[in-house]
């Protein structure tokens, strides 16, 4: 099987660089164009990064040549990444998908009525409207977003919950990694060493807006929103990768730990991904020891794919429900590596 011909664009920054890794002796996608800013282009990778990512730069990307974004020729191109900023991306992703797909870390079309947030495995039905995306712009292409980091973590565990136990409402307080306000402006050593920043500007918004949606249902060409109560408080916290989460949520049927524990085993061995190149053997962790998840132990869980839940307990504040704690690694699952995995079941399924 010939590979999918794949460009990488914001291929230097730190995102970029995880689409670098993510892709290295990928069976299914080889990356034969990189684009980022003017500054960049016409310089080799090498020499156009600071490297940032754990491990060596992979030798593939090395001496390639990073191209600006008019420089690609998408004719020859099968599928788009994009890492690049939201307040660039919206053109530059518009300007692609006209003629190739493109897959997103960037919020610039998630809110759009016909464009999905997909998380795979969790939402798949939703991938049918690309082909409307398509039709109402008259594009060759569509985009397809990732949810904020944040969100994917929060969706991924109620997901199953929502289904069988009918998850009404939702309280959340995150514990988000500084890796996730990136590197530029990012946060600043003084603000965050031996400290709690309890604000992180439309956070809370995303995470609301993103998880009504995921959670949705697709009905005549447009997602209809879950009917659940999200509301969410987000910190940022001195740990370096990984998102932990406290999660309160009501349901409308009796639910108990185990119970809970026995939809994400089910949902474990029904996920969709499921022996995809990128996908984790374990969809979800489960652990009862109640000093679990943590971000320091359980960041490489499935190669940062897998996400672990700990801490659940009947809450007897509702009728029905359940309170617990979720660990999702922001940089893995929630970015390009997720991303990546979209790829594999968006192409499984014969949408590029």
């Amino acid at each position: 099987m010939s590979r999918k011909r794949v460009a990488i664009v914001g291929v230097t920054g730190s995102v970029g660089q995880e689409f670098v890794q993510s892709l290295e002796n990928h069976v299914w996608f080889e990356v034969t164009q990189i684009a980022a800013s003017e500054r960049s282009a016409g310089k080799k990778y090498m020499d156009a990064i600071t490297w940032e990512v754990n491990g060596p730069i992979p030798s593939y990307i090395k001496d390639m040549t990073v191209g600006s974004v008019d420089d690609l020729d998408l004719s020859q191109l099968d599928l788009v990444f994009s890492a690049v900023e939201s307040k660039a991306a919206r053109g530059i992703e518009t300007k692609i998908a006209a003629l190739v797909p493109v897959i997103s870390t960037s919020s610039a079309y998630r809110y759009e009525e016909d464009v999905p947030i997909l998380i795979p495995g969790i939402n798949d039905e939703h991938a049918e409207l690309l082909e409307v995306q398509k039709k109402n712009r008259d594009w060759k292409g569509w985009v397809a977003p990732l949810p904020n980091c944040t969100t994917t973590g929060l969706a991924i565990t109620l997901k199953p919950l929502y289904e069988k136990y009918g998850a009404k409402k939702v309280l959340m307080t995150s514990m988000q990694a500084i890796s996730g306000a990136g590197r530029t402006p990012g946060v600043s050593a003084m603000s965050i060493s031996g400290n709690i920043l309890p604000f992180i500007p439309n956070e809370e918004d995303k995470v609301r807006k993103e998880t009504k949606k995921i959670l949705g249902r697709l009905k005549d060409g447009k997602i209809e929103d879950a009917d659940i109560g999200v509301s969410s408080t987000c910190t940022r916290v001195p740990v370096i990768d990984g998102h932990t989460e406290s999660v309160f949520v009501e349901t409308a049927k009796e639910i108990d730990p185990q119970m809970a524990k026995q939809a994400y085993d089910d949902a474990n061995r029904e996920i969709t991904v499921r022996g995809l190149p990128s996908a984790p053997e374990n969809y979800y962790a489960f652990h009862e020891d109640p000093t679990r998840p943590q971000p320091r132990i359980d960041r490489e869980v499935g190669d940062g794919m897998t996400t672990t839940i700990g801490r659940v307990e009947k809450e007897d504040l509702f009728d029905h429900g359940l309170k617990y704690v979720l660990f999702s690694h922001n940089k893995k699952m929630g970015s390009a590596k997720g991303a990546v995995l979209l790829a594999e079941s968006l192409y499984k399924k014969g949408k590029f």
